[in-house]
């Protein structure tokens, strides 16, 4: 492991995750609305083209929490860099943290996983990965599909738990776990399930839940698919 390149990735990971507090503002709304074109809060218009979407640090002048996105971003970055190294699946996994941490921000904010999104990660890592490990794409296929039934049949169960975009993104994690293997696979499927019992619990016992609307998982499905890649 070469210091160097933890430390790189890092700032790479706290530097791309900047950006993304104006998007996920912005795509955090109901389905089949339009994004946002002013701040939630003050009701400050954003600014007409690319303009409006590219700003570093908090989506709006009144608003505060993207030091914790930052945070995050380099927290992931470094992990991956710690385990593997200087590895042509690194830069790929790098990149594709990007959409995914995006789609935990929304999640959190709206409990939606948008699809055009949840594809870009598809394409961003499943692409690339493909590409530098052929041999694999047949196993990571058959997890990416046993992932989607496995998932399809928990949200049919429960469908107030799961949703259909934590299905499709469900899906994508399986295929990109599965050219690191199913061990990650299977780490990356109950992992997530381990993560949000707990929370559910502690926020019913401090009462700052009810029990009626149930946790975004799309966070916790990002998690264990990062548990996946650097610890199976």
């Amino acid at each position: 492991m070469s210091l160097l390149l933890v430390i790189f990735a890092a700032v790479f990971g706290a530097a791309t995750a900047g950006f993304l507090p104006r998007p996920a503002h912005r795509l955090a709304v109901r389905f089949g609305a339009p994004p946002r074109s002013a701040c939630a809060a003050c009701s400050r218009p954003f600014p007409a083209g690319l303009a409006g979407w590219v700003r570093a640090g908090a989506a709006c002048p009144c608003t505060r929490g993207f030091l914790l996105t930052t945070s995050t971003g380099a927290a992931t970055a470094a992990v991956l860099a710690v385990r593997l190294g200087p590895s042509p699946r690194l830069p790929v996994l790098l990149l594709a943290a990007v959409p995914a941490l995006l789609l935990a921000l929304i999640d959190l904010r709206c409990r939606r996983l948008p699809d055009r999104l949840v594809a870009a990660l598809a394409v961003t890592a499943g692409l690339p990965l493909a590409a530098l490990a052929p041999e694999k794409a047949g196993t990571a296929l058959l997890a990416g599909g046993a992932v989607l039934a496995a998932y399809g049949i928990l949200a049919g169960l429960s469908p107030d738990g799961l949703g259909l975009g934590d299905v499709k993104l469900a899906a994508v994690l399986g295929l990109i776990l599965g050219f690191a293997g199913w061990p990650a696979v299977l780490a990356g499927v109950l992992t997530p399930h381990l993560i949000n019992g707990p929370i559910a619990v502690f926020l019913l016992v401090t009462r700052r839940a009810d029990g009626k609307r149930p946790l975004p998982f799309g966070p916790a499905l990002l998690a264990g698919a990062l548990l996946g890649l650097t610890t199976a």
